[in-house]
């Protein structure tokens, strides 16, 4: 009976290890591993071998699992922010409140003020964000971003494109693309050119919205065909899209939506 037993456990870890190692023969061959990795991964699938099959887990343990966590992290950060996207905007600012009256930190207070001004409360908005704007984090740039959207919200472009100006585009990618779309914003307020700053902020944009918004703007400048180009690659982009980025991007796939059919 025991003797069985090993049998089956035997067979069975056999095959776990089978799936491990084929796995990170096609995780090295995606990732375009170094051909060394390569060589004994594929020398481990198609002939096995115990040093080739030792070879193939520590490239599992040191290698794929660790990107495999990381893979998980990131999804599960997409996810909550799908969550948190979908919760009424009322919701979201009770819940900013609460953060904030708990821990009063820059970063709750910012987003406090930007779900605030969402909804249309500018003067909630401006008053919450009162105090980062003569304080220590009056450069910071999620002050600066937050405090542009409220001017913007006012009609007051100039001042936002001045605090957009003072933003440094290289603390992140979101950072980019929200002041390049906010900056474009800004100058087609004033009646200037904002092609150049909307194309900026479509290359490594972190959301749909620099698409959506200067295929708005290409219509009202009349370039049509521009216009209808951008809204077809967005329509293919909604289609191909995740349900969760679907979800999260909704805003801005349902304006290029309303968009193309009002082209036609």
């Amino acid at each position: 009976m025991d003797g069985l037993l090993n049998a089956e456990f035997t067979y069975y870890l056999f095959q776990v290890m089978r799936v491990v190692v084929i796995a990170s023969f096609i995780h090295a061959l995606v990732t375009k591993q170094e051909l060394y990795w390569l060589f004994m991964l594929g020398f481990a699938v198609f002939f096995g071998g115990i040093i080739s099959t030792i070879f193939a887990l520590v490239y599992a343990f040191t290698v794929f699992l660790p990107w495999l966590r990381g893979r998980g992290r990131v999804a599960g950060q997409a996810a909550r922010r799908g969550v948190e996207a979908l919760k009424p905007l009322d919701t979201r600012i009770r819940e900013a409140q609460a953060l904030l009256d708990e821990s009063d930190t820059l970063q709750r207070r910012a987003d406090l003020a930007a779900l605030q001004a969402r909804a249309g409360r500018a003067a909630e908005a401006q008053q919450t964000l009162q105090p980062l704007l003569s304080g220590i984090y009056r450069d910071d740039p999620v002050v600066l971003l937050t405090s542009a959207e409220l001017d913007l919200a006012r009609g007051q472009a100039p001042e936002a494109a001045e605090k957009l100006n003072r933003v440094d585009l290289k603390t992140s990618a979101a950072t980019r693309t929200r002041a390049l779309t906010l900056l474009a914003q800004a100058l087609d307020e004033q009646g200037q050119d904002a092609s150049g700053t909307f194309e900026q902020a479509m290359l490594g944009a972190t959301t749909e919205e620099p698409r959506a918004r200067y295929a708005a703007y290409l219509i009202r400048q009349g370039r049509t065909e521009e216009a209808r180009t951008l809204l077809d690659a967005l329509e293919k982009t909604a289609r191909q899209a995740s349900p969760l980025y679907r979800r999260q991007e909704r805003e801005w796939f349902d304006l290029a939506l309303n968009l193309r059919k009002n082209l036609k």
